[in-house]
């Protein structure tokens, strides 16, 4: 085969138009001469439509890149060389349980921080594990480039878990970058900023624009009420002197661990009887109209309408990403990768959000030093569960679980922490085999 095979892991996705319109772009740069879609057998009917865009939309770029499809993921991943995993275990149906559950018990319901991110975890890391093993087996040289939520803990699985060059990596750095352009009047490629933290608990450290430090002027634009925000996280305004004291950009998902109590009653409201629902059961409206859009036979590019899924910039962070590695372009990308020395505080094998300078070799964290002895607390707080959270899901063990649970900043000290874990682990009994005494 005369060019690149990259084999997508959960390509019935509706992300996937996102990462083929990338790589339709950046054809000169990354030669893909085959993308492999693999998907389960209950997203059969989704896996076809987003294949006949993806065809439809490489035609149309005169792209010579085939789009092939299978429900063997091993046939997707024999001889890859670039591998993305989007899988979402159990499907918006079990996000929909991810964010119910915590409320009855008075705790935040997210996909991906929270009970909420910890049953999320428990699902997914196995079934990665055993995407690794085929990986380990078929394309042993491959890079993994995972966006499966929560992004940092999987990907932390992957590399003390498994032999696979793994890279972690999500849209809210880059969307950061795009918003904070926006908010100077910019070009985004004129600006940059310092990450540190953990996925979805990463700062800005400096912003800058042309190289010159702007960060105080981000920090009041947003104390004076401008959005830096995502479509799934709801655009409640920072505190200016709360800001002021920070001295970093928060994430926007930094809101769960600041704004706790008014986020609880923001999702309460809308779990409510004639609520708008949780954001899961609002996406799941999203994905049927962009299905609709999908399956439109004149439709031959990416639909504005995806932007709304909340998955915005995922193609430029996925495909730049890729990029930067095949053609060791040793740039610099925010990415989940181990510590080894960059933030203070933290074990060298603790997987962190950081800026990398990115080449052939995979990431190499940039050195951050130390972070404010707050944000250090919460930072080592998280790690600590998202450490717990992987031993329980490869263990099976309840007592990791439970103690996992209670690690956990965003629940409560009295809360029924028994109680949700025996709820969350029945209500996922059918990816859990391991809490039930299978393997």
């Amino acid at each position: 085969m005369n060019g690149l095979k990259v084999a997508v892991i959960g390509g019935g996705s509706s992300y996937t138009p996102e990462l083929v319109d990338g790589l339709l772009r950046r054809g000169g740069e990354l030669p893909v001469a085959e993308l492999w879609l693999a998907d389960i057998p209950a997203g059969e009917e989704k896996l076809a439509v987003v294949a006949a865009l993806a065809r439809r939309m490489a035609a149309r770029a005169g792209s010579p890149m085939t789009v092939h499809t299978t429900l063997d993921r091993r046939q997707a991943l024999d001889g890859a060389h670039y591998i993305v995993t989007q899988i979402r275990v159990g499907g918006l149906a079990a996000r929909v349980r991810d964010e119910r559950i915590p409320l009855k018990y008075g705790i935040l319901g997210q996909e991906t921080v929270g009970p909420g991110g910890f049953a999320n975890a428990l699902r997914t890391v196995p079934v990665i594990l055993g995407i690794c093993r085929d990986i380990e087996a078929l394309c042993p040289d491959a890079w993994l480039i995972n966006f499966a939520n929560p992004a940092g803990l999987v990907t932390e699985a992957v590399l003390g878990h498994s032999a696979v060059k793994c890279i972690g990596l999500c849209n809210v750095p880059i969307n950061m970058v795009m918003t904070a352009a926006k908010l100077l009047g910019a070009e985004a490629a004129d600006v940059a900023i310092d990450f540190a933290g953990l996925n979805h608990l990463v700062w800005g450290r400096a912003v800058r624009l042309k190289g010159q430090d702007v960060t105080a002027a981000i920090l009041d634009k947003l104390a004076d009420g401008a959005a830096l925000t995502m479509n799934n996280i709801p655009d409640l305004k920072w505190d200016a002197a709360f800001l002021k004291k920070l001295g970093m950009v928060p994430s926007p998902y930094h809101r769960y661990y600041y704004m706790t109590g008014r986020l609880l009653v923001e999702e309460q409201a809308a779990a409510a009887p004639g609520g708008p629902g949780t954001r899961a059961e609002q996406v799941q409206a999203v994905e049927e109209a962009l299905f609709a859009r999908y399956r439109d036979e004149n439709l031959a590019e990416k639909p504005p309408e995806l932007a709304k899924r909340g998955g915005a910039y995922y193609s430029e962070a996925a495909v730049s990403l890729i990029s930067a590695i095949h053609n060791d372009k040793r740039e610099i990308h925010a990415v989940n990768t181990r510590n080894n020395g960059a933030i203070a505080g933290l074990s060298a094998d603790a997987v962190v959000e950081v800026n990398c300078r990115v080449g052939e070799g995979g990431a190499e964290p940039l050195p951050v030093g130390d972070l404010p002895d707050d944000a250090l607390r919460l930072v080592q707080q998280v790690k600590a569960y998202e450490r717990l959270a992987i031993a329980a899901a490869v263990s099976g063990d309840r007592a990791a679980a439970l103690a996992a649970l209670a690690a956990n900043p965003l629940v409560p000290a009295a809360a029924d922490t028994a109680g949700l874990l025996a709820e969350i682990l029945d209500a996922n009994r059918q990816y859990l085999p391991r809490f039930f005494g299978q393997q």
